[in-house]
């Protein structure tokens, strides 16, 4: 059986932990190891994108990071209860014409006893920005511990 600590209900501290756990995923970039963290047959609304499965998750993340490139994340909780956690996020990206964006969201995420995620719904606007404008300069892959978070950046 498939588990993935911490599991609900979630305390704020608990919510925190799985919230930064799921933002190191994501800047990783790994299709299949992001996809773990889900159920079987997690259920996503990803801007007007409809999934079900592992199998469709990995496909859409492996088209996602094959158009937004240099992606870097940084997710922040928001609200906790039971066995849902709502969250806010900042990306940083740019597309093969050297575009740099800003997308910003909020997830709404729901998950099972094992703390595997069921579903996931994601609103998400990009907002064009000049490369100057950047605030994600970490190398890829991890956020370091000391990079400031979104209320920090005041985004």
């Amino acid at each position: 059986m498939e588990r993935k600590p911490p599991f609900p209900p979630f305390s704020e501290e608990t919510a925190r932990q799985k919230v930064r756990m799921a933002e190191d995923a994501w800047n990783n970039r790994d299709p299949e190891k992001v996809s773990l963290a889900y159920t079987v047959d997690s259920a996503w609304r990803n801007r007007s994108e409809f999934l079900n499965g592992r199998a469709a998750i990995i496909e859409f993340l492996k088209r996602k990071w094959a158009k937004e490139l240099d992606y870097r994340l940084i997710k922040e909780l928001w609200a906790y209860g039971d066995s849902r956690i709502a969250v806010r996020f900042a990306y940083e990206w740019h597309d093969t014409s050297g575009t740099w964006y800003r997308s910003y969201g909020n997830e709404n995420w729901e998950f099972d006893e094992n703390g595997l995620m069921r579903r996931r719904y994601a609103s998400i606007n990009d907002l064009p920005i000049q490369e100057a404008d950047r605030t994600y300069h970490w190398p890829l892959g991890r956020r370091p511990d000391d990079h400031p978070g979104l209320s920090d950046l005041g985004l």
